[in-house]
C-alpha cells in the first residue's frame, strides 16, 4: 500500500508519535519526588507571518541535573500578556501538570511578557505567586552590548563600516575572490559577514576577522575600487573609511570589550547555569578594571603601531566646534590637546555605559529572591523568602542544614548538588529537605535559549515550499524533529496499536500489533 506523505494517515501517525514524546515528558515531570518546574516562552513569526510561540519546560531530574525540554509550537492571534499567559496555562492543563508546581518563568524583556502589571509573568504570578520571573540573561547581555556600542561614536561608526564591508563581501563574489587572493596565511579564509541586527554579542568575531586581515582587506578594496560599477563606488567609499587611523582604534576598542561579553553570553545560555550573579559580577568587575589611563594608552599604542605598519592616515584630532556662550558663559571651553586625550573619553564612555547597564539589567527583584534563597543554603540562616515555599519543611531544614554545612564547605548551589549526587542513598536521605532547596535553586532558568533554538527547527521545517502546512502538522513535525533521540526510542508497536484501535474497520483490516 502506497501512502502519500501528505495523507491523513501520515498526519495521524505524526500526531501519535509527537503525543507519545510529549506524554513521556509530562509523566517524567509528574513523577518527580517534589513537583517543581519552570516555563520558558519565546515568540517569532514563521514564513507566513503567523506568530508562533515556543514553550519549553525546565525540571531537575533524579540526578540533580537541570533539563530543558521543548513541548510545542502554538499559533497565537494576539500577543498581549493575557493571551500569552493563557497559552501557558492551557499547555499545562493539556499536559496534566498542576500549576501549583510552577516555580520559575523566563522570557525576553518585551513589555507583553515582562510587564509589571499586565505582562504574562504578572498574570501567571496571580495564578502562582511563587513563579519567579527572570529576564533572560543572554538577552540582557545583548542589550548591554548594544547600549555600550551606541554610547560612543567611535565604536558605532567603526562597527558600521564592518557591517558595510560584510554586506559588500556577501553580495560580491568577485570581492571574495580578490580578498582570498591577497591573503597569505595557509589556514582557512575567514569570511567577513554582515553584522546581525539583533545579536550584538557575536560582533566581536567580525571585528577580530577584520583586524586579522586588515592589510589584505585594504588591498582588496583598492583593487575593487578601480572597477567601474556600483560595487567599485562602494569599495572606494569603504577604502576611504578603513584608511583612517581612528577606524583601527575603534575596532581595537571594540575588541577589548566585546570578547568578555560574548563569553558571558555563551555561559548564560547553558542549561546548567542557575543563579548568574557571580558570573555577571566577575565580567563587570573585569571590564571596569580596564577603566584607566594606562589601559587606554596600551590600546592606543597598539593602534598607532598597527597604523604605522599599514601606512594609513594617522589618528588625528577631529574638528571641535565651540559651544554657544549661553552654555559656557564667560568660561573657555576645555579642548583636548592630543588625539589620545580626546579618544580616551570615548573609551571611558563605553565602560561607563557598561557599568550602568549591568547594574540596571541584572538588578531584578526575583533574582534578589533567588540570591536570598541561596544564602540560606550557604549560611544556614533562615529568612522570610524560604518560608513561602510549602514543599520545604522549615523545622527539619533548620536541623539538616547545619549538619550538612558542618561536613561540606560550599560556595554555590551547583556544588551542593554535586555533593548530594555523590552521596550514598542512605546518607543522601538524611538531607531530603536540603535537596528540595537545591532543586528549587536549580529549577529556575536564567535564559530562554532552549525556546530560541526551536526556532531554528521552525525555519528548517516550514519553508516557502511548505508554507501551507497546518498548525497541527507543524507542531507534530517540530516535536519529532527536536526530540530525535526520544523519537528513536518510541515503541512502534504501541503507536501502531493506538492507530489500529481507533475504529472497528482498522481492527478488522490490520489486526493486533505484537
Amino acid at each position: 500500500m502506497i501512502i502519500s506523505v501528505h495523507s491523513p494517515t501520515v498526519t495521524e501517525y505524526l500526531t501519535l508519535f509527537a503525543n507519545t514524546i510529549v506524554s513521556k515528558i509530562s509523566s517524567t515531570i509528574r513523577s518527580l519526588s517534589v513537583l517543581q518546574f519552570s516555563i520558558i516562552m519565546d515568540g517569532t513569526q514563521d514564513i507566513q507571518g503567523k506568530e508562533q510561540v515556543s514553550i519549553c519546560l525546565r525540571y531537575v531530574d533524579q540526578d540533580l541535573v537541570p533539563q530543558e525540554v521543548f513541548v510545542g509550537l502554538y499559533e497565537v492571534l494576539g500577543t498581549t500578556g493575557e493571551q500569552m499567559a493563557k497559552i501557558a496555562i492551557d499547555v499545562l492543563l493539556r499536559l496534566n501538570i498542576p500549576i501549583s508546581g510552577l516555580r520559575g518563568q523566563t522570557y525576553d524583556g518585551a513589555a507583553n511578557m515582562s510587564g509589571k502589571f499586565s505582562g504574562a509573568q504578572a498574570v501567571l504570578k496571580r495564578e502562582q505567586p511563587l513563579a519567579l520571573y527572570v529576564h533572560c540573561g543572554a538577552h540582557c547581555v545583548n542589550l548591554i552590548t548594544q547600549s555600550a556600542c551606541s554610547a560612543s561614536t567611535l565604536l558605532r561608526d567603526s562597527l558600521q563600516w564592518v557591517h558595510d564591508l560584510g554586506t559588500l563581501s556577501n553580495q560580491s563574489g568577485k570581492f571574495k575572490g580578490v580578498l582570498a587572493s591577497h591573503l597569505t596565511s595557509e589556514g582557512p579564509t575567514k569570511t567577513v559577514k554582515p553584522l546581525c541586527p539583533t545579536r550584538w554579542t557575536v560582533r566581536g568575531q567580525a571585528v577580530d576577522t577584520v583586524l586579522s586581515q586588515y592589510e589584505a582587506m585594504l588591498c582588496s578594496l583598492e583593487e575593487m575600487a578601480s572597477v567601474g560599477s556600483e560595487t567599485g563606488t562602494r569599495a572606494n567609499g569603504l577604502l576611504e573609511r578603513f584608511q583612517k587611523g581612528k577606524t583601527v582604534l575603534g575596532l581595537l576598542v571594540a575588541s577589548e570589550v566585546l570578547g568578555e561579553l560574548e563569553c558571558l553570553n555563551k555561559s548564560l545560555q547553558k542549561q546548567s547555569q542557575t543563579i548568574m550573579q557571580a558570573a555577571v559580577d566577575y565580567v563587570s568587575t573585569n571590564l571596569q578594571g580596564k577603566r584607566s589611563e594606562e589601559k587606554f594608552a596600551e590600546v592606543f599604542e597598539k593602534a598607532v603601531t598597527m597604523i604605522d605598519s599599514l601606512g594609513i592616515e594617522p589618528i588625528q584630532l577631529p574638528h571641535q566646534r565651540n559651544p554657544p556662550k549661553r552654555f559656557t558663559g564667560g568660561a573657555s571651553q576645555h579642548k583636548p590637546k592630543t588625539p589620545e586625550e580626546y579618544y580616551r573619553v570615548e573609551f571611558f564612555k563605553v565602560l561607563d555605559s557598561l557599568d550602568i547597564q549591568f547594574k540596571e539589567r541584572f538588578n531584578q527583584p526575583d533574582l534578589q529572591k533567588l540570591k536570598q534563597m541561596e544564602n540560606v543554603l550557604l549560611t544556614g540562616q533562615m529568612n522570610d523568602v524560604i518560608v513561602q515555599y510549602p514543599e520545604i519543611n522549615k523545622d527539619i531544614l533548620k536541623v539538616q542544614l547545619p549538619m550538612f554545612l558542618s561536613k561540606h564547605t560550599i560556595t554555590s548551589s551547583d556544588e551542593a548538588a554535586c555533593i548530594l549526587k555523590a552521596m550514598p542513598s542512605e546518607v543522601r536521605g538524611l538531607f531530603d529537605e536540603v535537596e528540595k532547596l537545591v532543586r528549587l535553586l536549580l529549577v529556575v532558568p536564567v535564559a530562554s535559549a532552549e525556546a530560541e533554538q526551536s526556532f531554528s527547527a521552525l525555519t528548517r521545517l516550514k519553508t516557502w515550499l511548505r508554507s501551507t502546512m497546518s498548525q497541527q502538522r507543524l507542531n507534530n513535525v517540530t516535536v519529532c524533529h527536536v526530540h530525535q533521540e526520544a523519537l528513536d526510542k518510541v515503541d512502534h508497536n504501541n503507536v501502531g496499536q493506538q492507530f489500529v484501535s481507533v475504529n472497528d474497520r482498522r481492527r478488522y483490516l490490520f489486526g493486533k500489533f505484537r
